[in-house]
């Protein structure tokens, strides 16, 4: 994505002692980046607030990295928002959410609009409420012309389920004689998930300091980078993105292979 440079300097300005955004090589960004959103109760719960409070901070947090991500010219964000397990959290929270998910979108559409984002979602959302259904529509169309940066939520979304989804539909068309089992390899199948013409993420960013995948994008992450910060979600920020960054371009990345320069003779 084309960079503004007057807005990208004034967005990084006053930074802390330890990154900045001349740390950052502007060149070699990663196209898709994808933040696994983790700590919104464990922040409320330090603080003695309700965990209503941890994921309504967390949305500040997802607004200040969808603005970063798109002054730096990242190509597609993907965020893991709420997973296919997080149903079982107590009824309430499952309802909270539910409601966030409505009212948010609509308020950030407006920011979505300003900065041409255009939206898809990764996951089943017929299992959603009806009113939530509607406003994910609704901002679906409204973002649906954008030529900005691509934001993915991944919401109601399981890698397993998405893997099993995939494996459905290929078997389905077999069936019908539309294709030839022999044909299908690593492309036609990836042509059947979630994120069908979007780039595999090559930067995995999870807060909270937990160690794990937690079954998100098992197949479109096989040479992505993961760094993990103990921050929780709502106090990530534009500098812990550039972290982030700064983190994955010291990187080595050899996808199986051996690297030139450390190659031994």
């Amino acid at each position: 994505m084309p960079v503004d440079l007057e807005k990208l300097e004034e967005h990084f300005e006053d930074a802390p002692h330890d990154i900045a955004l001349s740390d950052i090589d502007l060149k070699t960004l990663p196209r898709h980046i994808s933040c696994i959103m983790d700590g919104n109760g464990r922040w409320a719960n330090e603080r003695g607030l309700p965990r209503a409070e941890g994921h309504r901070a967390g949305i500040g947090a997802l607004r200040e990295i969808i603005t970063t991500a798109v002054r730096l010219g990242i190509d597609v964000l993907s965020v893991y928002a709420f997973s296919t397990e997080n149903w079982k959290r107590p009824k309430h929270e499952v309802n909270l959410l539910m409601h966030l998910f409505a009212t948010t979108f609509l308020e950030e559409l407006p920011l979505l609009q300003r900065e041409r984002v255009r939206v898809v979602f990764l996951g089943d959302l017929s299992a959603l409420p009806r009113r939530t259904q509607e406003v994910f529509e609704q901002g679906l169309a409204a973002c649906s012309e954008h030529d900005g940066m691509v934001l993915a939520l991944a919401v109601n979304y399981g890698a397993r389920a998405e893997i099993v989804r995939a494996a459905r539909l290929l078997a389905v068309a077999a069936q019908l004689g539309e294709l030839d089992p022999a044909t299908i390899d690593e492309e036609l199948f990836a042509q059947k998930l979630y994120t069908n013409g979007l780039p595999d993420p090559e930067l995995v960013i999870r807060t909270s300091g937990e160690m794990r995948l937690s079954n998100y994008l098992l197949y479109q992450l096989a040479y992505a980078e993961l760094y993990v910060t103990d921050m929780y979600w709502p106090d990530f920020n534009r500098w812990g993105f550039l972290r982030a960054l700064a983190s994955y371009q010291h990187r080595d990345r050899r996808f199986g292979g051996i690297s030139v320069s450390k190659e031994r003779p």
